[in-house]
């Protein structure tokens, strides 16, 4: 299958090699509007470089494009895609706005073409583990679902002529940005214990949410760079969230989830808490696999400290997906999701009252046809 990505910053980068790495999958162009960027990135993974999108597009005819642009910058992408018809899948967050994102699911479904997200923390062995857990009832009742990411960002990563921390092109701070993998995961977790949950419902009901700036220079930096949050889930459990870049020297991500019949915690990608109620014969097995892990899929100081190989499993089931005409894992709908958690916590923040999560007023379906 031909690709091309739309975007060639740091994440565009991660883009490339990890579809290096999907067995079928042929890198075939590239595009940005600096011609020296560009040319440098089309000569290290062997593809093409373009300007302009929508030309590359039509010349290329790839079969898919992942977007890499920045988070405020994807709806464009996307409806160009779309428009070519063209499969696409999208880098977190799938856009800074639902009305925006929205728009990408429907102009997808109506282009008959397959809109997935990237969300790679889903791909992450550790996570998937505590995932299927839910899914089985192994915790019974959920009780609390909680995700912190106590993270730090420098003042170069706000400084002038940077997109991160604007409202315009970040559409919000360490929640929507750093933490939206937590968010995600959580969601995820959350919602696999809710069998009765439509593919469209947000497992998050409500939330309440205080925001501040904390460790930048308030009077420049547009959002936050700290943010505490509690959550109601519809089924009557409840969450945290933490989330920050202004932890110096930053610490790695922590995801905890239990209920009556057991526990599970993660710090990154290790398994530090596994314990039943009623325990299986698997169960020592699997604290052995994981708990002794010690890598890192994400920076909790440094944001190119990334581990692409989730990326990479992300986007094997993407391709496997338009390979068996099926809906991928992560459609456009399970995307939207964690931006709903997290823009229900910025009107929060901002009225000083509970804010409801909303999910979409129609649900069109983006897949392929």
């Amino acid at each position: 299958m031909r690709a091309a990505i739309i975007g060639i910053g740091g994440i565009g980068r991660i883009h490339a090699r990890a579809l290096a790495d999907v067995p079928g999958v042929e890198l075939v162009a590239a595009t940005c509007r600096t011609e020296e960027k560009g040319r440098a990135f089309a000569a290290e993974f062997g593809c093409a470089w373009h300007a302009d999108t929508a030309r590359m597009l039509r010349r290329e005819k790839p079969d898919f494009v992942t977007v890499a642009t920045p988070s405020g910058a994807h709806l464009p992408a996307v409806l160009a895609a779309a428009r070519r018809g063209v499969h696409v899948i999208c880098e977190k967050p799938l856009e800074i706005a639902l009305p925006r994102i929205d728009r990408m699911i429907a102009a997808c479904a109506k282009a008959g073409v397959t809109l997935g997200a990237i969300f790679p923390q889903r791909y992450n062995p550790v996570v998937a583990t505590v995932h299927a857990a839910a899914a089985a009832g192994r915790f019974g009742p959920l009780a609390l679902a909680a995700s912190y990411v106590p993270w730090w960002r420098d003042d170069a990563y706000y400084g002038p002529g940077r997109w991160q921390g604007t409202l315009a092109l970040d559409g919000g701070g360490a929640l929507m940005n750093q933490s939206i993998h937590g968010v995600d995961a959580l969601q995820w977790i959350a919602g696999a214990t809710m069998p009765g949950l439509a593919p469209a419902e947000n497992p998050v009901e409500s939330v309440v949410a205080l925001t501040a700036v904390r460790a930048h220079d308030a009077a420049r930096l547009e959002v936050e760079d700290t943010c505490v949050a509690v959550l109601r889930f519809r089924n009557g459990a409840v969450g945290q969230l933490l989330a920050a870049t202004s932890l110096f020297p930053g610490q790695l991500r922590r995801l905890l989830v239990g209920g009556r019949d057991g526990t599970a915690e993660i710090l990154e990608e290790q398994l530090v808490t596994w314990r039943f109620r009623a325990e299986s014969a698997a169960d020592e097995a699997t604290r052995e696999r994981l708990g002794g892990a010690s890598g890192t899929s994400g920076g909790a100081a440094d944001p190119m400290a990334i581990n692409y190989g989730c990326h990479t499993r992300n986007f094997a089931d993407f391709v496997a997906a338009l390979r068996e005409n099926r809906r991928p894992a992560l459609d456009g709908l399970e995307g939207r999701k964690a931006v709903a958690i997290v823009t229900a916590c910025y009107k929060s923040a901002r009225t000083g009252r509970p804010a409801r999560v909303a999910d979409p007023a129609a649900a069109p379906d983006a897949r392929a046809p």
